[in-house]
């Protein structure tokens, strides 16, 4: 064991921030393998537990609920949300598998492992906000694409929303924003149009571009007939998400700021942590090698 009291430190420091992120990820990942074997049984659960008489939760629960619930856990929500879940658990699990091993048994090998994975991804992020910042009209550019394409080719409406339609209508339900520059941008979403289609009402823009009444995430517009004639009394028809976080983030930048200062020091921290520990060991097996 490493003599070195701040060595000593660092290596119960690591422990514990490790040990915990390791029953996190394991958690997440245990939830989307689940979710992603059986999901039947999963929906079936989460909708007993919720909503049945018995449950001791029921009475907090109450209609409107049970509808936000029930949408977030049809079948096509759940399968995408498992991928990610499984992929996010596993990554975060061998990240902290390394630093905590490392860490317990002293080895050099973990640690440096450890330390360098960590410096890769402190490397790809400030290379991330170097390049945002540099080239803010073309990373704009490719924002908005990307997300217009999300749009365009998984946005729908009517019953089986998959986890694109439900963040995009949670998106714009809170931020009281529709598309991502106006609602021009459901002309050329291919599955909203033939489901309007189809619907025969004429629908223009979804029920999350009105202005809504009651809980948002009911999506229940204030003027029903706000779907097939959006204005600008109605609706938000002109306000575009984009353009509404970029000025959320500037608004409030100082937050923003600090929250990046936070989790930059922390991840510094760590690889100080793992650097300054794998080098204590390696001077205390020097030292009793050579007496």
């Amino acid at each position: 064991m490493a003599a070195d009291c701040g060595a000593n430190c660092a290596r119960w420091l690591l422990c514990l921030a490790n040990f915990i992120f390791i029953c996190v990820s394991t958690g997440v990942l245990i939830v989307g393998t689940w979710l992603a074997a059986d999901k039947a049984s999963f929906v079936n659960l989460t909708l007993n537990v919720t909503t049945s008489k018995d449950s001791p939760v029921s009475p907090f629960v109450g209609e409107d609920a049970e509808k936000i619930l029930k949408e977030f856990v049809e079948p096509a929500v759940i399968e995408q949300a498992a991928y990610i879940l499984i992929a996010a658990g596993a990554f975060i699990l061998i990240i902290s598998f390394l630093g905590y091993c490392g860490a317990i048994k002293e080895s050099r090998v973990l640690l440096t492992a450890y330390g360098i994975f960590l410096i890769i991804i402190f490397a790809l992020q400030i290379t991330l906000i170097l390049l945002c910042t540099l080239y803010k009209s073309q990373a704009d550019h490719h924002s908005k694409g990307f997300l217009k394409s999300t749009l365009s080719k998984y946005y729908t409406t009517g019953d089986n929303k998959d986890a694109v339609t439900l963040s995009w209508d949670l998106i714009m339900a809170q931020m009281s924003c529709c598309g991502v520059d106006g609602y021009e941008d459901f002309r050329t979403a291919r599955l909203f149009v033939e489901k309007s289609s189809e619907e025969g009402l004429g629908r223009q823009v979804p029920e999350s571009c009105c202005i809504l009444t009651g809980d948002p995430l009911l999506l229940k517009p204030a003027d029903p007939s706000c779907i097939i004639s959006p204005t600008q009394s109605n609706s938000y028809l002109s306000t575009g998400c984009y353009a509404k976080f970029s000025f959320m983030v500037t608004d409030n930048l100082n937050l923003v700021i600090g929250a990046v200062v936070v989790v930059a020091a922390t991840q510094l921290l760590a690889i100080i942590f793992a650097f300054c520990l794998c080098r204590a060991v390696g001077q205390e097996r020097d030292y009793y090698y050579k007496n």
